[in-house]
């Protein structure tokens, strides 16, 4: 009984942790997601994890985001069955590991403008919680103060 009950709570820690500790990540910081920015330079040395959101800001109607394979990265190809995020603040929860790939599918903003990013979105991983210090005892007695 006992180790059901606690195979339920770590099931449910394991579910809640990773949103409780994502990190939101503004995508191009102040400059929001335009043309003419180096998104390469803006994810380098960042760490994306499962769980992690990417925040899309743009003025609406000016821009787009498609999220493409590494063909439609390379090509600036947006895939005809896809819906575009156009809300100008697309929130996009990173659900899986792997390499990610996001363009602006306006005119050739991708092309021309360089709005494309490419991230490595890495698994979530709980550090292990160091196990409490023991009190001090002196001659085999615990010595609190």
């Amino acid at each position: 009984m006992a180790s059901a009950q606690s195979f339920n709570i770590l099931a449910i820690l394991a579910i809640l942790v990773p949103s409780i500790l994502a990190t939101e990540f503004l995508v191009g910081d102040d400059k929001g997601w335009t043309i003419n920015f180096d998104y390469q330079a803006w994810a380098k040395g960042k760490e994306f994890h499962v769980g992690d959101k990417l925040v899309f800001k743009y003025p609406e109607g000016v821009h787009n985001v498609f999220k493409v394979n590494g063909t439609g990265f390379q090509q600036c190809m947006v895939p005809k069955e896809t819906e575009p995020l156009t809300s100008g603040n697309d929130v996009v929860t990173l659900l899986n590991p792997g390499r990610k790939w996001y363009i602006c599918g306006v005119a050739k903003h991708c092309a021309v403008g360089n709005q494309k990013l490419i991230i490595t979105v890495l698994p979530y991983t709980v550090s292990p919680v160091p196990s409490p210090a023991p009190s001090p005892t002196y001659y085999g007695k615990r010595y609190t103060a």
